[in-house]
């Protein structure tokens, strides 16, 4: 078993999650990254040694308490939990359909829920830990089109502030960090989500969502990367309850 920390990150096998579980690596913690799909997991995985790869699905209970299991079986118990895994869609809420409702907010905000859920009760025993949610600007404030995700986010940070509440005297730090649009695949199936809806080519479509961050251009997944890794350094250390928005300037 190792000595060095561990750390959770779901939907780890691509953009911010990748990032994330990546530069924890480099500062000398353990990572276990975690998603449905095995492959894209393994060749993050394959590029650092302390990148252990396990799927799993944040939206099934049985199946996050077998990977904590699992994981903290090898590499020792979770000290910091990075619940990044989510989905998105768009449509006019009138035509969201309910199995869409359903699906996002069981991904992105009970996800969220049932990641962090069996690290609460050991981290507060220990009296230490860092949970960290990646949410949105759209947990902030409202965005047409897209109810069920700017739903889903808002719930994350309420849950956010509701743990950070019950956990403030035990050691146990709980943040979001709220990004505008990042350069992710995810930002790409919307970019292609917009072409096909509106006929507008790919670069016309793209420019929409750079110029909707203030400062006019997209954020990096390095950039709210380096936001993780801070809120779980020892300099954080009285950082609790907050979003903390990396979004070129967005104001509200």
């Amino acid at each position: 078993m190792t000595s060095s920390r561990h750390a959770l990150v779901t939907g780890g096998g691509t953009g911010v999650g990748e990032a994330v579980a990546l530069a924890l690596a480099e500062a000398g913690i353990d990572v276990t990254i975690c998603g449905r799909r095995a492959e894209p997991l393994e060749k993050v995985a394959a590029r650092h040694e302390r990148i252990h790869a396990l799927t799993a699905d944040v939206t099934d209970e049985a199946s996050m308490q077998a990977l904590y299991e699992s994981a903290e079986a090898a590499r020792g118990p979770f000290d910091i939990v990075i619940a990044n895994a989510g989905t998105a869609s768009s449509a006019p809420a009138h035509r969201t359909k309910l199995e869409d409702w359903n699906r996002i907010l069981d991904v992105n905000m009970t996800g969220a829920f049932l990641t962090v859920k069996p690290a609460l009760s050991p981290m507060a025993k220990r009296g230490s830990g860092r949970i960290v949610f990646i949410a949105s600007v759209a947990g902030l404030k409202g965005y047409a089109y897209v109810a069920p995700y700017v739903a889903s986010k808002h719930g994350v940070i309420g849950l956010m502030r509701a743990l950070s509440v019950e956990l403030v005297k035990t050691g146990v730090t709980v943040n979001a960090i709220c990004p505008g649009y990042v350069e992710t695949e995810m930002l790409e199936e919307s970019i292609e989500r917009v072409v096909e809806k509106t006929g507008r080519s790919h670069e016309e479509a793209r420019k929409g969502f750079v110029e909707a961050n203030p400062h006019g251009r997209l954020i990096q997944p390095d950039e709210v990367a380096a936001a993780a890794l801070w809120l779980v350094s020892p300099a954080a250390s009285s950082v609790t309850g907050q979003s903390i928005s990396i979004s070129g300037g967005e104001t509200w």
